[in-house]
């Protein structure tokens, strides 16, 4: 009996990536307008695929060219600009024998697309890690010693110690491997991209925690940055606990 085209779109619904080429070997002499339609779209599905595993294997040329290390780690941070919150640091040895797709600097990255490869590079790299600085913290020893710090302990609580680091822009002071800083390498290298995601994600987590503890100053959404609303009610409201009182004393 003849699959009708409702069951036939259902199966394509359902596809996984790899599972494209056979549906359209299945299904390309169907001359049905519906599965015809549903044909193109997996070729399309596939030329996209294409795009994106290339897009990832240009992102992996700072991995290649130091393949010779075992263990190579991403490392970037995150939060330096906001009033309010942590700076958080991410460090990622990825695997080099199977590739993540989609992994980008994490301001490109849709909020739904980073929750979803920050479970994936939990669950296939070799090792990730974060390392949280607090506002106090960041006070005391002001923002860029503070980011160091915060990488530091990212690199120190990897389950596997690196060979070499490849850092988003950055020289870490007082660590004894070697280093590759990268100029926006985000965007130029997976292992950074990786990490880049992983803190942002901390942090944006733990910014929707503090909304909860201290409403009002829009910290799910503005992620204690200094945006016009946050501005506003920082002058209303004065500071709370979590707000970096060296970055405030223009609004307080």
């Amino acid at each position: 009996m003849t699959e009708s085209i409702g069951d036939i779109k259902s199966k394509f619904n359902n596809l996984k990536d790899g599972e494209f080429e056979q549906f359209i070997e299945q299904y390309s002499s169907d001359d049905r307008r519906g599965v015809i339609q549903l044909v193109d779209k997996a070729t399309r599905v596939i030329e996209k695929l294409k795009k994106e595993t290339d897009r990832t294997e240009r992102m992996l040329s700072f991995e290649k060219e130091y393949s010779s290390y075992i263990y190579i780690c991403g490392i970037d941070e995150v939060g330096r600009g906001p009033l309010a919150g942590p700076v958080v640091a991410g460090a990622v040895i990825l695997p080099k024998d199977e590739r993540i797709l989609y992994l980008n600097d994490s301001k490109q990255l849709t909020a739904a697309r980073r929750d979803e490869l920050y479970d994936v590079i939990y669950d296939k790299a070799v090792a990730v890690s974060v390392g949280i600085v607090d506002h106090c913290r960041i006070d005391e020893i002001n923002i860029l010693q503070a980011t160091y710090e915060a990488m530091r302990q990212a690199i120190n609580n990897l389950a596997v110690k690196p060979d070499i680091l490849l850092n988003d822009a950055v020289t870490i002071p007082q660590v004894d491997i070697k280093q590759v800083p990268i100029i926006k390498g985000d965007a130029k290298s997976c292992s950074i991209a990786a990490a880049s995601i992983v803190a942002k994600v901390t942090r944006d987590r733990m910014m929707e925690e503090m909304d909860l503890k201290y409403p009002g100053y829009g910290f799910a959404s503005n992620k204690g940055y200094g945006s016009a609303d946050h501005i506003k009610a920082l002058k209303e409201k004065g500071p709370c606990p979590i707000h970096r009182r060296s970055f405030i004393k223009n609004f307080v």
